[in-house]
């Protein structure tokens, strides 16, 4: 089979299309013949490993120390089971099916093998191959951030980084829960935005939204990147302020600002519960949630696709189309 290698940690070149052999499914796993695979920032911070001081040490052990230890990267796959490894009994050859593969990745390639016991579930009907596999990064932490800021209707939650795969989710999922959402992102994103229930959009390359005067019952921080102590001095007393990817430095004060009292600073990592992704694709297929899918890149230009990513021009979710055929819907 193709699968896209990771011969090294370092700049998209680093990757590779090689011909390798088609794995066999070991007991109590399922191979899937990839339809498409997710392209998160992620994979991109694997492939340069490029992680935050708090978890660089155990990252380095767990994922390889001079290169990556599993060389196909992928943590998201939508396609149709091939074959049953010993003991399967939730799926049968011929199942549509989509989840995280996790720091187990191997998502880039025509084949992958997938635990059972983990989070595949099955597609409905209604959604492409490609819409699928963006859905498990995105909308598990999308879910996740706003389950734990928990707004209310009529609050106030701003989402910095909307525009991604994870801001494109928490904006839906803050309106659903009755909030007035201002989405942050550069101007390209605004009408994707607007057009997902945005109530206000702010061009981050033009005005810092601390500035504004405006207060927030909420603010969900996808990229860590804005500034700690003016975000805080944004939010009304009570406010929750989530830390999507906090540095160790933003944590600490956290931990401070939380024995003040006036706000609380979150940071918890999202698991990875098939009810989870149960939950999010039926909301799709009612229609309450929608997925973007801004750009199809063929197996082969694996390179370009990273570049795109980590260009941060990305509108909703990037996949890699593996069999032609992403945009499939069975």
């Amino acid at each position: 089979m193709r699968a896209v290698y990771c011969t090294r940690y370092g700049p998209p070149d680093v990757l590779e299309l090689r011909d390798v052999p088609k794995p066999e499914p070991k007991p109590g796993q399922v191979l899937v013949r990839v339809h498409a695979a997710g392209i998160t920032l992620g994979d991109c911070e694997v492939r340069a490993f490029k992680m935050v001081s708090w978890v660089w040490v155990p990252a380095r052990l767990a994922i390889g120390i001079t290169r990556p230890r599993q060389p196909v990267l992928g943590m998201e796959v939508a396609g149709v089971v091939e074959a049953l490894g010993e003991g399967v009994t939730c799926f049968k050859v011929g199942d549509r099916v989509f989840g995280p593969t996790g720091f187990g990745m191997g998502a880039y390639a025509e084949y992958a093998t997938i635990p059972e016991a983990g989070s595949l579930t099955t597609i409905p009907p209604t959604l492409s191959y490609a819409e699928a596999a963006g859905i498990p990064t995105g909308g598990l932490n999308g879910l996740h951030f706003v389950r734990k800021c928990d707004p209310q209707p009529g609050e106030k939650v701003l989402i910095n980084g909307a525009g991604g795969s994870i801001g494109m989710f928490a904006t839906q999922l803050s309106k659903e829960a009755g909030a007035e959402v201002t989405a942050v992102d550069r101007v390209s994103k605004h009408q994707m935005l607007s057009d997902l229930g945005a109530d206000k959009v702010i061009d981050y390359e033009s005005t810092d939204f601390w500035r504004t005067g405006e207060c927030y019952d909420a603010i969900i921080d996808v990229v860590g990147l804005s500034p700690f102590g003016p975000s805080v001095t944004a939010l009304n007393d009570g406010g929750r302020y989530f830390l999507g990817n906090p540095h160790t430095r933003q944590m600490l004060r956290g931990l401070v600002e939380n024995r003040r009292g006036r706000v609380k600073v979150l940071f918890q990592l999202a698991g990875e519960p098939v009810e989870d992704l149960d939950f999010l694709k039926q909301q799709i297929a009612d229609r309450k949630l929608k997925v973007v899918v801004d750009k199809a890149f063929p197996l082969e230009d694996a390179i370009d696709a990273h570049r795109y990513v980590e260009s941060g021009a990305k509108t909703g979710i990037v996949v890699l189309d593996v069999s032609g055929e992403a945009s499939s819907r069975g």
